[in-house]
């Protein structure tokens, strides 16, 4: 039975869904219905507008996009909002990129929904790591090469950030960095100073799963040096042996 069937007679219901990485096909059975009798759809930056076609026209669209530095509604407002619109009785999709629980920021929501006794479900999607490291040809794990993956937010490069960079640095398991492209430099120079070898395979992947893709993948110390030109644009970072799979690695320069 659907999460919603349990929902008081009245009441309003938010489905906090998971989009995938854009492709309308990599959307869940699931989050397509609950999208198509949406009444309200709070929906993020990268949303596809193949996806944001789903619609019905008659729902309210409410964009609460984020970018690095710029929030066009702060966290807490999207809470208050999410709890306004369920509070009046409505069908509410909180549209995510990628998985709501794979940093973004659906944990947080959910609490806040508990917090206000509001009837809710979380709609999983395919995250940017599987679908970018699938479209890209590498494997997140391999039995002679990665026994294991770590999901990162980029901003661990940060200054005041805190990690154990020596335990990243050690072999055996596939790294993926998002939005890691702007500190690219930054998290090679940890690594490496760490201990990991300047020519580990990594890749950058931007536009994963998507008609514009693009891969580069080489050694690391040599990626930071040609990604320079690819700006602030966002981009997933990978890095680990499994990247030398990718049909679209070039070994590093000797």
């Amino acid at each position: 039975m659907p999460a919603e069937a349990l929902r008081p007679s009245g009441q309003g219901f938010v489905s906090i869904v998971g989009a995938g990485p854009g492709p309308v096909d990599l959307m869940t059975l699931r989050a397509r219905d609950r999208l198509q009798r949406a009444e309200v759809v709070m929906y993020d930056r990268l949303i596809t507008p193949e996806v944001l076609a789903l619609i019905p026209e008659a729902a309210e669209r409410v964009y609460v996009g984020k970018a690095l530095g710029y929030h066009s509604v702060p966290q807490t407002g999207i809470h208050a909002l999410l709890v306004q619109h369920a509070r009046m009785g409505r069908r509410v999709v909180r549209l995510k990129g990628g998985d709501p629980y794979v940093f973004g920021r659906g944990g947080e929501e959910v609490q806040a929904l508990q917090a206000e006794g509001i009837a809710f479900e979380v709609v999983p999607g395919v995250t940017a790591a599987s679908a970018c490291s699938a479209a890209a040809g590498i494997p997140l794990t391999h039995r002679d090469l990665a026994a294991s993956c770590v999901f990162l937010p980029g901003h661990l490069a940060d200054d005041n950030a805190t990690h154990d960079w020596a335990a990243l640095a050690k072999s055996g398991q596939t790294r993926v960095f998002y939005m890691g492209l702007q500190r690219l430099p930054q998290i090679a120079h940890q690594l490496i100073a760490h201990g990991l070898a300047p020519d580990t395979p990594a890749a950058i992947v931007r536009d994963g799963a998507r008609a514009t893709q693009t891969v580069m993948a080489t050694g690391l110390r040599d990626l930071v040096a040609r990604a320079l030109g690819y700006g602030p644009q966002p981009g997933l970072l990978i890095i680990g042996e499994t990247v030398q799979l990718s049909p679209d690695f070039h070994p590093p320069a000797q």
